[in-house]
């Protein structure tokens, strides 16, 4: 089963909501009867459902779904894409979490649960244990994870075997969470923020993909195809974000043409993280009013009038839901993402 539209869903609600407001690049069609024959509210509790229904590991007493977060039906803990989950599951709540009511709680242990992991996983400095499990032969052996009985090999970066993809992606995960517990819990959101700064630190002075380094056991299933340099832009962006320290808008830009910032890609996913720190740093601009960001609105306005119906680079095709399903939309990219149901 591929990943479910949980974080699509919410992602594109975020996206859109951002960018409905501030851009007139497209008229507004604002009359739509029949939207109300779709049960949104019923989506949103079975997407959060679907990430509790993926837990590993010891599970809590008000567990609701028997079955950190394994990848597809395998048995493997990829950090990599399981990291880029949590910065779009905390990005979701972030920007519509006042709109979830009774599910935001839910939301919330989602999210928890896979940062108390990403804090175990980074808590050597300059050191991240980024996969359990080998791919290839867990991949021979599909089982339960109650049978499981294929190796649990560990698997770490460090400054002499650096991964700077998911070492800035575990960061944005780590500031983009740190968000969604500002209030609700302020000592462990300065736990995560803290640990952000530290781990984003070390993914930029040990810069190298953990593809090279790793080679034999991430590809090809999370090979980081972009490069990364779109992580670095995204990590630093989620922390501008999340520590308002003028240190990470001077390195946005200083770096953000050699991080690809204006490259015209239009393609978002575990993998590519450009048009997500577009955005992100678009609405930095048009809210907080932060100048030097305008050029990103340009970018990301583009992005958005190729999902927008009736604008008229829009190239996206639609669900009956309004989801948009075009190979160049943001849902076909985020549903080839990890992690996926490891029920049976």
């Amino acid at each position: 089963m591929t990943l479910s539209l949980s974080f699509s869903f919410l992602f594109l609600l975020s996206l859109f909501s951002s960018f409905l407001l501030h851009t007139h690049a497209f008229p507004l069609h604002r009359h739509h009867p029949h939207f109300a024959t779709h049960n949104y509210r019923d989506a949103l509790t079975k997407s959060i459902l679907f990430f509790e229904g993926q837990r590993s590991g010891k599970l809590p007493s008000n567990q609701r779904i028997f079955c950190w977060y394994y990848d597809a039906g395998d048995n493997v803990k990829f950090g990599f894409p399981m990291a880029f989950t949590t910065t779009m599951l905390s990005w979701s709540v972030i920007e519509f979490g006042g709109l979830m009511k009774g599910e935001l709680p839910n939301a919330r242990e989602a999210i928890r649960w896979a940062t108390d992991y990403l804090l175990k996983a980074t808590a050597h400095p300059n050191t991240i244990y980024v996969q359990v499990g080998d791919a290839k032969k867990d991949h021979a052996c599909w089982e339960r994870p109650e049978d499981m009985d294929t190796p649990r090999s560990v698997f770490k970066i460090d400054a002499n075997a650096p991964g700077s993809e998911v070492a800035a992606e575990t960061a944005a995960a780590l500031a983009a969470a740190s968000l969604v517990f500002r209030r609700t819990d302020p000592t462990y959101s300065k736990i995560l923020v803290r640990r952000a700064i530290r781990v984003f630190q070390f993914a930029d002075q040990h810069r190298g993909p953990y593809s090279n380094v790793l080679k034999p056991f991430v590809c090809p299933f999370y090979w980081d195809y972009s490069g990364y340099q779109d992580e670095l832009l995204w990590g630093a962006a989620w922390l501008h974000k999340a520590t308002k320290n003028p240190m990470y808008l001077n390195y946005i830009q200083v770096n953000g043409q050699i991080l690809g910032a204006a490259e015209f890609d239009n393609t978002f996913g575990w993998d590519n993280k450009h048009v997500g720190a577009r955005i992100l740093l678009s609405k930095e601009f048009l809210v907080q009013r932060v100048r030097s960001l305008h050029d990103y609105k340009g970018h990301s306005d583009n992005f958005v009038c190729s999902l927008i119906p009736g604008a008229g680079s829009s190239s996206a095709q639609y669900t009956p839901g309004k989801v948009p399903l075009s190979s160049l939309s943001v849902l076909t990219l985020l549903v080839s993402c990890g992690p996926r149901c490891n029920c049976f």
